[in-house]
C-alpha cells in the first residue's frame, strides 16, 4: 500500500474498481434473472458508455470551477450508493434502466475528479507526476477489480444471483467510506474568477491528435470488453478457461503499475502512445487469427500490460502536461469522455453489427485496424507537439 498520505487514494481506487469488477461482469446475469430480453440487457449495459459521453465532463467542470474536488467525489460516491440501494427495489425493465443510469452518472464523476486530485498530490518539480508513486496507487484499482471478479463470482454461485443488488450496495458503501477518508490538504481553493476555457486547447493540432489516438486505441479495446468472452465461448472454451485468460491480463496489468517507475521513464509519453498502438494492433491480430490456439491467446493477453496499463500511464502524463492547473479536471474528463464514452458506444454497436454479418474474428481484425489508426494519430501528435523520444523522469 502507498505511504500514509496516499493510502486514502489507494483505498478509493481499490473500492471503485472493485465495484466495477462486480457490476460489469455480473449485472447482465442479474438482468437475465429478472426475465429481461437479450436486447434489453444489451441496451441497459450500453447505458454506461452513453453516460460517459457527458457526465464526467460535467463533474470535472464543477471541480475546476469550485476547487472542491474532494467534496464532489463524496457527493458522487453518495449518489452511487443511493442508486445501488435503489436496485434493491426494482425488477421491471424501465425502473432497472433508470436506476442504472443514475448509478452510472454518479460514479462517472469519481475517476476524473480523483485523478486530478491525485495528480496534484504527486506533482514533481518539473511539472510531471511521480511515476513510481502513481503506479503504486493505481495498482490497487487493478487488484480491486481482480479481487471482485474472482470473489463475487464464487459468492454469487453460493448464494444465488438474487443477492447481486445487495453486493452492489455493499461495494458502493465501501467506496463512500473511502471517499470520506480523502484528505482535503490536496484540494485547490475555490476561485472567484472563472476557470480558463478548454476549447482553445482542443483546437491545437497536437492536443487533437492526442485525443484521436486515445479514441482509436480504446475503440480497439472495446472489442475485448464487449465480445472477448463471447468469442472464447464460441470457440469452445469453458468458463474456467475464459476466467483464466482474463486473469492473465489483469495480473500483468498489476505488474506494470507496480513497477512502472522503472519502465515508464524510458520513453516520452508521446512515444509510449505509439508503442502501445503497435502492440495493440499485434494483440488483436493474434486474437483474431489465433483464437483457437491457447498459447497465442495467452501471448495476446500478456500484451495487456502495454496495451492498457502503459497506455493509461501515458495518457495521464499527457493530460497532466497539456491541461495544467485549473484545466486538469476537465482534461481528465475529456480523457474519459473521448476515450471511453464515445468509443464504447461505437465499438459496441459496430462490433455487434460486424459479428452478425461477418463473424467474431472480424471484430478483432477491425480492432487491429483501429490500432494502426491510433499509431498514426500518436505519431502526428508527437510531430505537432514538437517532442521526441527522449526519456521522461515522471509520468
Amino acid at each position: 500500500m502507498p505511504g500514509p498520505s496516499l493510502a486514502p487514494f489507494g483505498a478509493l481506487t481499490f473500492t471503485y474498481f472493485a465495484a466495477i469488477g462486480l457490476f460489469n461482469p455480473y449485472a447482465p446475469l442479474w438482468f437475465q434473472s429478472l426475465g429481461l430480453s437479450t436486447l434489453m440487457i444489451g441496451g441497459i449495459v450500453s447505458l454506461q458508455s452513453w453516460t460517459r459521453v457527458l457526465a464526467p465532463y460535467a463533474w470535472s467542470w464543477a471541480g475546476d470551477h469550485s476547487g472542491q474536488r474532494v467534496k464532489l467525489i463524496r457527493i458522487a460516491a453518495a449518489g452511487a450508493l443511493a442508486s445501488a440501494l435503489g436496485l434493491l427495489g426494482v425488477t421491471a425493465a424501465v425502473p432497472v434502466a433508470v436506476v442504472t443510469v443514475v448509478l452510472f452518472v454518479a460514479n462517472s464523476g469519481v475517476v476524473p475528479l480523483y485523478e486530478a486530485l491525485l495528480a496534484r498530490a504527486l506533482l514533481t518539480p518539473d511539472g510531471g507526476i511521480d511515476a513510481r508513486r502513481y503506479g503504486r496507487v493505481r495498482v490497487w484499482g487493478s487488484i480491486g477489480f481482480l479481487a471482485a471478479v474472482t470473489s463475487f463470482g464464487a459468492l454469487l454461485d453460493r448464494f444465488g444471483i438474487a443477492v447481486f443488488p445487495a453486493f452492489v450496495a455493499l461495494m458502493n458503501a465501501l467506496m463512500l467510506a473511502a471517499a470520506l477518508r480523502l484528505p482535503r490538504t490536496h484540494e485547490e481553493p475555490a476561485h472567484d474568477e472563472p476557470a480558463p476555457p478548454v476549447l482553445p486547447l482542443l483546437r491545437a493540432p497536437g492536443v487533437a491528435w492526442f485525443f484521436a489516438s486515445i479514441f482509436f486505441t480504446v475503440l480497439a479495446h472495446s472489442s475485448l470488453y464487449a465480445f472477448f468472452s463471447l468469442y472464447l465461448v464460441h470457440l469452445g472454451y469453458g468458463k474456467t478457461a475464459v476466467g483464466a485468460l482474463w486473469a492473465v491480463s489483469v495480473l500483468v496489468e498489476i505488474a506494470f503499475f507496480w513497477t512502472q517507475g522503472r519502465w515508464f521513464p524510458m520513453l516520452a509519453a508521446e512515444r509510449w502512445l505509439q508503442v502501445v498502438a503497435a502492440f495493440t494492433a499485434l494483440r488483436f491480430a493474434l486474437t483474431a487469427g489465433g483464437g483457437s490456439v491457447v498459447p497465442v491467446l495467452v501471448l495476446a493477453q500478456l500484451l495487456h500490460a502495454i496495451t492498457f496499463a502503459a497506455h493509461h500511464a501515458a495518457c495521464i502524463a499527457m493530460v497532466q502536461r497539456l491541461f495544467p492547473g485549473r484545466l486538469r479536471g476537465r482534461g481528465q474528463a475529456l480523457y474519459t469522455t473521448l476515450g471511453y464514452g464515445i468509443s464504447g458506444v461505437l465499438g459496441g454497436v459496430g462490433g455487434g453489427w460486424l459479428i452478425e454479418h461477418l463473424g467474431f474474428a472480424a471484430v478483432f481484425w477491425a480492432a487491429a485496424v483501429a490500432a494502426l489508426l491510433a499509431w498514426g494519430c500518436a505519431a502526428a501528435a508527437e510531430r505537432a507537439l514538437g517532442t521526441g523520444s527522449g526519456a521522461s523522469s515522471s509520468v
